[in-house]
């Protein structure tokens, strides 16, 4: 029988959102298993999974085989095919957009180029195409849509994108009345540094930072399962540290910000400076300036992650770009972090060089999810 009462009721909901949790991460597990992790009866436990079995999200699997004496357990599993999310990465010029199940699997993938200078043109065409994703996806939960630039996530409201060119935009305002599932709007940075945490497998009580190098320099902290987006949502924005006062102009209109040191385009158009015809495509061409502006920028990136290790004392820091494929670059991120920052520290945060770039869009479409899953905090599941 269910709870009746309000108290018992989100109590009950906030209780079946953890165990769908728990089904999503662990993928195969038991009831008993659930029990003694999620610290809830086995009563309880059972009854939501019986419904859940019942709604065709849950499934029985076979007894797990055990070397202990005793009762055999019945595995039990998601239907990720019944919880779809969908993220929708905007970036300057272009869409990219993914339809993922409940594991990050991707089932449908897009992306289309258009002009992004007019932010009510845009929105329009994104709402017609998540009008499109609903009817093609009927077990779609949500859609989560990024942008680059200083995103206030709980308004939906843009206040600022140098990319884009847009200031004081209601992303949210201008969408949700068009889309029949919850939408939720974030920073594409942000959302990858979820994803992060997910792959990397992250301590989830923990705190990690996530680094993404690509045509501007963004960060976030994923402090116990959350970002942490600061009180102006400019938390983690570190391709704005300044880590060389004498350094090139930046479009923050300070001079010598990370961003214009390690970038894409700023790597690009060093390469350019040293030889015309010189890109990281065909670097094998001239491996000692390859070499050396590496080294470069390795050396400014450490100096970065140093005051980050120091100021937010990250367990694990993740850096995602494209300059990873050098060992020198490796090597001298490693070097100058090691200068920059207090051994003690040094020693206990864990450097991550992801091999694989993240893609953003998989990254909001498993916020949909995470979103889904929080537990209301008037009451907490217990």
């Amino acid at each position: 029988m269910k709870e009746t009462g309000k108290g018992p009721a989100i109590l009950r909901i906030n209780n079946e959102k953890r165990v769908i949790a728990a089904l999503r991460q662990q993928q195969l597990t038991s009831r008993q298993d659930l029990s003694r992790q999620l610290k809830l009866s086995k009563n309880t436990v059972s009854l939501i999974v019986d419904d859940f079995i019942a709604a065709g999200l849950v499934e029985e699997r076979a007894p797990f085989s055990s070397s202990m004496a005793g009762r055999r357990k019945i595995g039990i599993a998601l239907r990720p095919e019944r919880r779809l999310s969908a993220g929708i990465m905007v970036e300057r010029q272009h869409v990219h957009v993914r339809v993922c199940d409940a594991f990050s699997r991707v089932l449908e993938e897009r992306t289309w180029q258009t002009s992004t200078e007019n932010p009510q043109q845009l929105l329009a065409e994104l709402a017609e195409h998540c009008q499109r994703l609903i009817r093609d996806h009927p077990a779609l939960i949500g859609i989560a849509l990024g942008f680059p630039g200083i995103i206030d996530p709980q308004r939906g409201w843009m206040h600022h994108s140098s990319h884009l060119g847009w200031q004081g935009t209601d992303l949210l305002s201008s969408l949700q009345p068009h889309v029949c599932v919850p939408l939720l709007i974030m920073n594409n940075v942000k959302a990858a540094a979820l994803l992060s945490v997910q792959q990397m497998k992250c301590d989830p009580n923990g705190s990690s930072f996530y680094l993404r190098i690509g045509e501007g320099v963004g960060g976030a902290l994923v402090k116990e399962g959350e970002i942490y987006t600061g009180s102006s949502w400019t938390a983690g924005e570190v391709g704005h540290l300044i880590v060389d006062p004498n350094g090139p102009r930046c479009s923050c209109g300070r001079k010598g910000c990370l961003e214009t040191m390690i970038s894409l385009p700023a790597v690009q158009q060093q390469f350019a400076q040293k030889a015309p015809h010189l890109r990281w495509e065909n670097r094998t061409r001239a491996p000692a300036i390859m070499d050396a502006l590496m080294t470069r920028a390795g050396n400014r990136l450490g100096h970065a992650l140093g005051q980050i290790m120091l100021l937010l004392n990250p367990g694990d820091i993740m850096i995602d770009g494209p300059w990873n494929d050098h060992q020198g670059f490796i090597a001298a991120v490693r070097d100058s972090a090691t200068q920059s920052a207090l051994d003690f520290t040094v020693q206990r945060t864990r450097l991550h060089f992801m091999a694989q770039r993240i893609d953003p869009a998989n990254g909001l479409a498993l916020a949909v999810l995470e979103q889904h899953e929080r537990i209301d905090p008037l009451l907490p599941g217990a």
